[in-house]
């Protein structure tokens, strides 16, 4: 196959990957209003995906496979990022919880910042400052301040998503001699435990499995199947495209979101959501020059003879 068309092939890719996650509050909403939780839909997908991800990628597993702390927390920060985000679009605005989501990159800044001590350039700097407005453009109403901070809990769900995901990607940079396989495993994994302790916490692991049948189990099944493709074709993606390439790709997730809960659940946005969401996406943009590069060393001149 030659460039042009694994580019092509790559863009198909992560558009693929936007569109599937633009629409994937869907299935995990109808569950939810089906009476299968939130904590049972995590379970009982993600444990499909890892079984089936288990199965296709077993020689990698047995070839490359090894244990090492950093999985640890990787798999609890992904875990609740995939968690948090399907438990937040299951009972809040679609929109809203995406736009909070994509915060991450302010997360991101701020952890290369303080964890690995990267320098910021001065464009970091800039998607900080245009996050943080967008952030409390989205969030600001009346009587904010004065005690009603924390009323949503979808709104919280999904912004300690994206600082999940954000401080995963930052840990991940310590991880980056393990096979992708093998990540991917620990996140599905790490979803599917969020679940687990969420039902057992509540004494619910019972009464919910229970009603794991019939149309239940088919829409299981098939977003299992669809989670383990997309965690693939996103993988070939990111493997070929630059990944600034790819976060302008992904920002797609957003409009088919915007225009699957217009369609589906006569979701509107409102003038300051739109203003906050303009200023998070440019934010996005923009996140691939966070981190200032390093001067050129200059070379000592020639001597004369």
């Amino acid at each position: 196959m030659n460039l042009a068309k694994q580019k092509l092939l790559a863009v198909t890719c992560a558009l693929t990957t936007a569109l599937v996650w633009g629409m994937m509050w869907f299935p995990f909403r109808a569950l939810h209003e089906a009476g299968f939780s939130t904590a049972a839909t995590s379970l009982t997908v993600y444990l499909v995906a890892a079984a089936l991800g288990g199965v296709l990628f077993r020689e990698v597993f047995r070839r490359e496979a090894r244990f090492e702390f950093i999985l640890l927390p990787l798999a609890l920060l992904y875990g609740w990022c995939n968690f948090s985000y399907t438990w937040a679009v299951s009972e809040g605005q679609v929109m809203r919880v995406l736009l909070l989501f994509y915060l991450s990159p302010l997360w991101s800044a701020l952890f290369s910042w303080l964890l690995l001590h990267e320098r910021l350039s001065r464009i970091g700097w800039l998607v900080i400052a245009m996050s943080l407005t967008g952030m409390m453009v989205i969030l600001y109403r009346p009587g904010l301040f004065s005690g009603d901070f924390f009323s949503s809990r979808a709104d919280w769900l999904a912004l300690s998503g994206g600082i999940s995901f954000a401080l995963g990607n930052v840990l991940s940079k310590k991880a980056h001699a393990l096979p992708v396989a093998l990540k991917s495993a620990m996140v599905w994994l790490g979803v599917a435990a969020c679940g687990l302790a969420s039902l057992l916490w509540r004494g619910q692991l019972e009464a919910e499995l229970v009603l794991l049948h019939g149309e239940v189990l088919l829409i299981v099944l098939v977003l299992g199947v669809t989670l383990l493709a997309t965690s693939i074709i996103s993988m070939h993606g990111l493997s070929i495209l630059p990944a600034t390439q790819v976060m302008t790709l992904m920002l797609m997730e957003l409009l088919f979101a915007a225009i699957s809960a217009y369609l589906l659940a006569g979701e509107r946005m409102q003038l300051q959501e739109w203003i906050g969401g303009a200023l998070i996406a440019s934010a996005s943009l923009l996140s691939g020059h966070i981190v200032a590069r390093p001067k050129p060393v200059a070379q000592p001149l020639p001597q004369a003879a």
